[in-house]
């Protein structure tokens, strides 16, 4: 593993693209490293954090070194099953396995053990990569936070619900995770966390049995964009995507970084909630994007512009809801079976189901057809848009002591969920820093556009200098 890999990932080094594993591989050909070693030294480094940042509930070191064993031997033979053959990786514990325990971060779900694959986690095992353990989630991928802390401040959030996924990559343990995101439990710890991720397009990766809802995806945390690319196109390649959706396409390697000529600046009900350094922050990124010759549409002087985003009003609320009516029946049964076993935070959303009702449920789908209808719109002006990854750096923690009046403990979504709702592919870039803070900046697109999304996410990576405020 690279120097990189012994603290917070590389987001204060030299570069926001630090040494992949997928580069590592060379030395694996060569018998100058392997992925055994490689794996020793991730777990000496969750050693050394996990009693800090809390971001596993179960790891299977002895599997892990019987794979790692055998990736070794593939490397030397010169018959890798794939670019990520060894890597250690760490899936979100929504997502079953089959040599793990899947217990959702839910007292209701203690020792749910089915002994089956999700998709994703078959895929990567075809591919080779070494499934290292399971990552702490917010309670049944809601906003009732676990355990894990930040790695650049133990006093704050890691984000949610993904946390142990984004504080896993950004503590430098593992070079890449699977998370889900339904609002925007991907893109806003990974901004947190200072890491890459790809929320794909809806449905790009076959979700397995995460069906419930209509607006979930599975995504990729990661260190470095080629780790994150490569994760994502081998799962995608094996998998394919959900039923009747294609699956996430491009090429094999991590598209090459590309220029965009029109980029809009996505405001939404975020834009003044917006703490004074962060929102400067942004604005200084976006004013070195201009610099290269980048046109940058706003909401002020672009019609169409000004159409999305008075589409977007309300959008955070139409997402939390959609999904607490496409949710609420596996909910009920959970409740009936376990009452005690689950958070009053969790609880709630069956009284957001119960106010909304079939007919208001069918209202929210015709708006979210509007607001769809207005993002294809400005696709014909821009290329993509470009927003804060999150509401400012990492939130302090809190517990459930808040509830119900901190609706949003693990941090507020109100800038991930639009690319939530519109199912378009989101590249988040570790970009800014804020008060000694990680901060990401995101890169949306729409739909099927994930290849040309990751590829301007590359180009601001390597184009735009690093924003730090303090």
């Amino acid at each position: 593993m690279s120097d990189n890999a012994t603290a917070p990932n590389a987001y204060y080094g030299d570069t926001l693209e630090p040494t992949p594993y997928t580069s590592s591989t060379e030395m694996f050909a060569s018998g100058e490293d392997s992925p055994r070693a490689f794996l020793e030294r991730c777990l000496s480094v969750i050693s050394e954090r996990e009693p800090s940042v809390r971001a596993w509930v179960v790891l299977n070191e002895s599997s892990a070194r019987e794979q790692a064993d055998a990736s070794t031997r593939r490397w030397l033979a010169g018959s890798p099953l794939s670019p990520i053959d060894g890597m250690p990786i760490g899936v979100k514990d929504l997502l079953e396995t089959k040599d793990m325990p899947t217990q959702m971060g839910c007292e209701a779900f203690t020792g749910n053990f089915p002994k089956r694959d999700n998709a994703a986690i078959w895929a990567l095992r075809q591919a080779g990569a070494i499934v290292l353990g399971k990552t702490v989630t917010a309670e049944l991928g809601g906003s009732q936070a676990g355990p894990t802390t930040n790695p650049f401040d133990s006093t704050r959030s890691p984000g949610g619900s993904s946390s142990g996924s984004a504080a896993a990559v950004a503590a430098g343990m593992i070079p890449a995770a699977i998370g889900t995101q339904v609002g925007g439990s991907i893109i806003r710890p990974a901004s947190y966390c200072g890491n890459w991720a790809l929320k794909p397009s809806q449905g790009a990766i076959n979700r397995g049995e995460r069906q419930a809802t209509s607006l979930s995806t599975h995504g990729v945390h990661a260190g470095s964009v080629a780790d994150m690319w490569h994760t994502a196109i081998e799962i995608a390649d094996r998998t394919g995507g959900d039923p009747g959706r294609e699956a996430l396409s491009g090429p094999k390697n991590p598209p090459p970084p590309r220029r965009p000529s029109v980029v809009a600046v996505m405001q939404t009900e975020g834009w003044e909630l917006l703490d004074d350094a962060s929102r400067q922050a942004f604005e200084t990124a976006v004013g070195a994007i201009e610099r290269q010759h980048v046109k940058v549409l706003r909401r002020e002087t672009d019609p169409l512009l000004e159409l999305f985003e008075h589409a977007l009003v309300g959008v955070r609320d139409m997402t939390t809801t959609i999904t607490a009516w496409e949710t609420q029946w596996t909910m009920r049964a959970l409740i009936e079976r376990s009452p005690h076993g689950v958070s009053a935070r969790s609880k709630e959303t069956l009284a957001v189901a119960d106010a909304l009702g079939a007919a208001g449920y069918r209202d929210l789908l015709r708006r979210a057809e509007v607001v769809r209808s207005a993002h294809r719109n400005l696709a014909a002006v821009a290329e993509v848009s470009i927003a804060p990854s999150s509401l400012g750096p990492a939130p302090v923690m809190t517990d459930d002591a808040g509830f119900p009046h901190d609706p949003w403990p693990t941090g507020d979504p109100v800038f991930n969920t639009p690319s939530s709702l519109l199912g378009s592919p989101v590249v988040t870039v570790p970009l800014l820093s804020v008060n000694h803070l990680p901060m990401g900046l995101q890169v949306m697109g729409r739909p099927g556009s994930d290849a040309a999304v990751t590829a301007i996410a590359r180009w601001i990576a390597q184009t735009v200098p690093r924003v730090v405020l303090s």
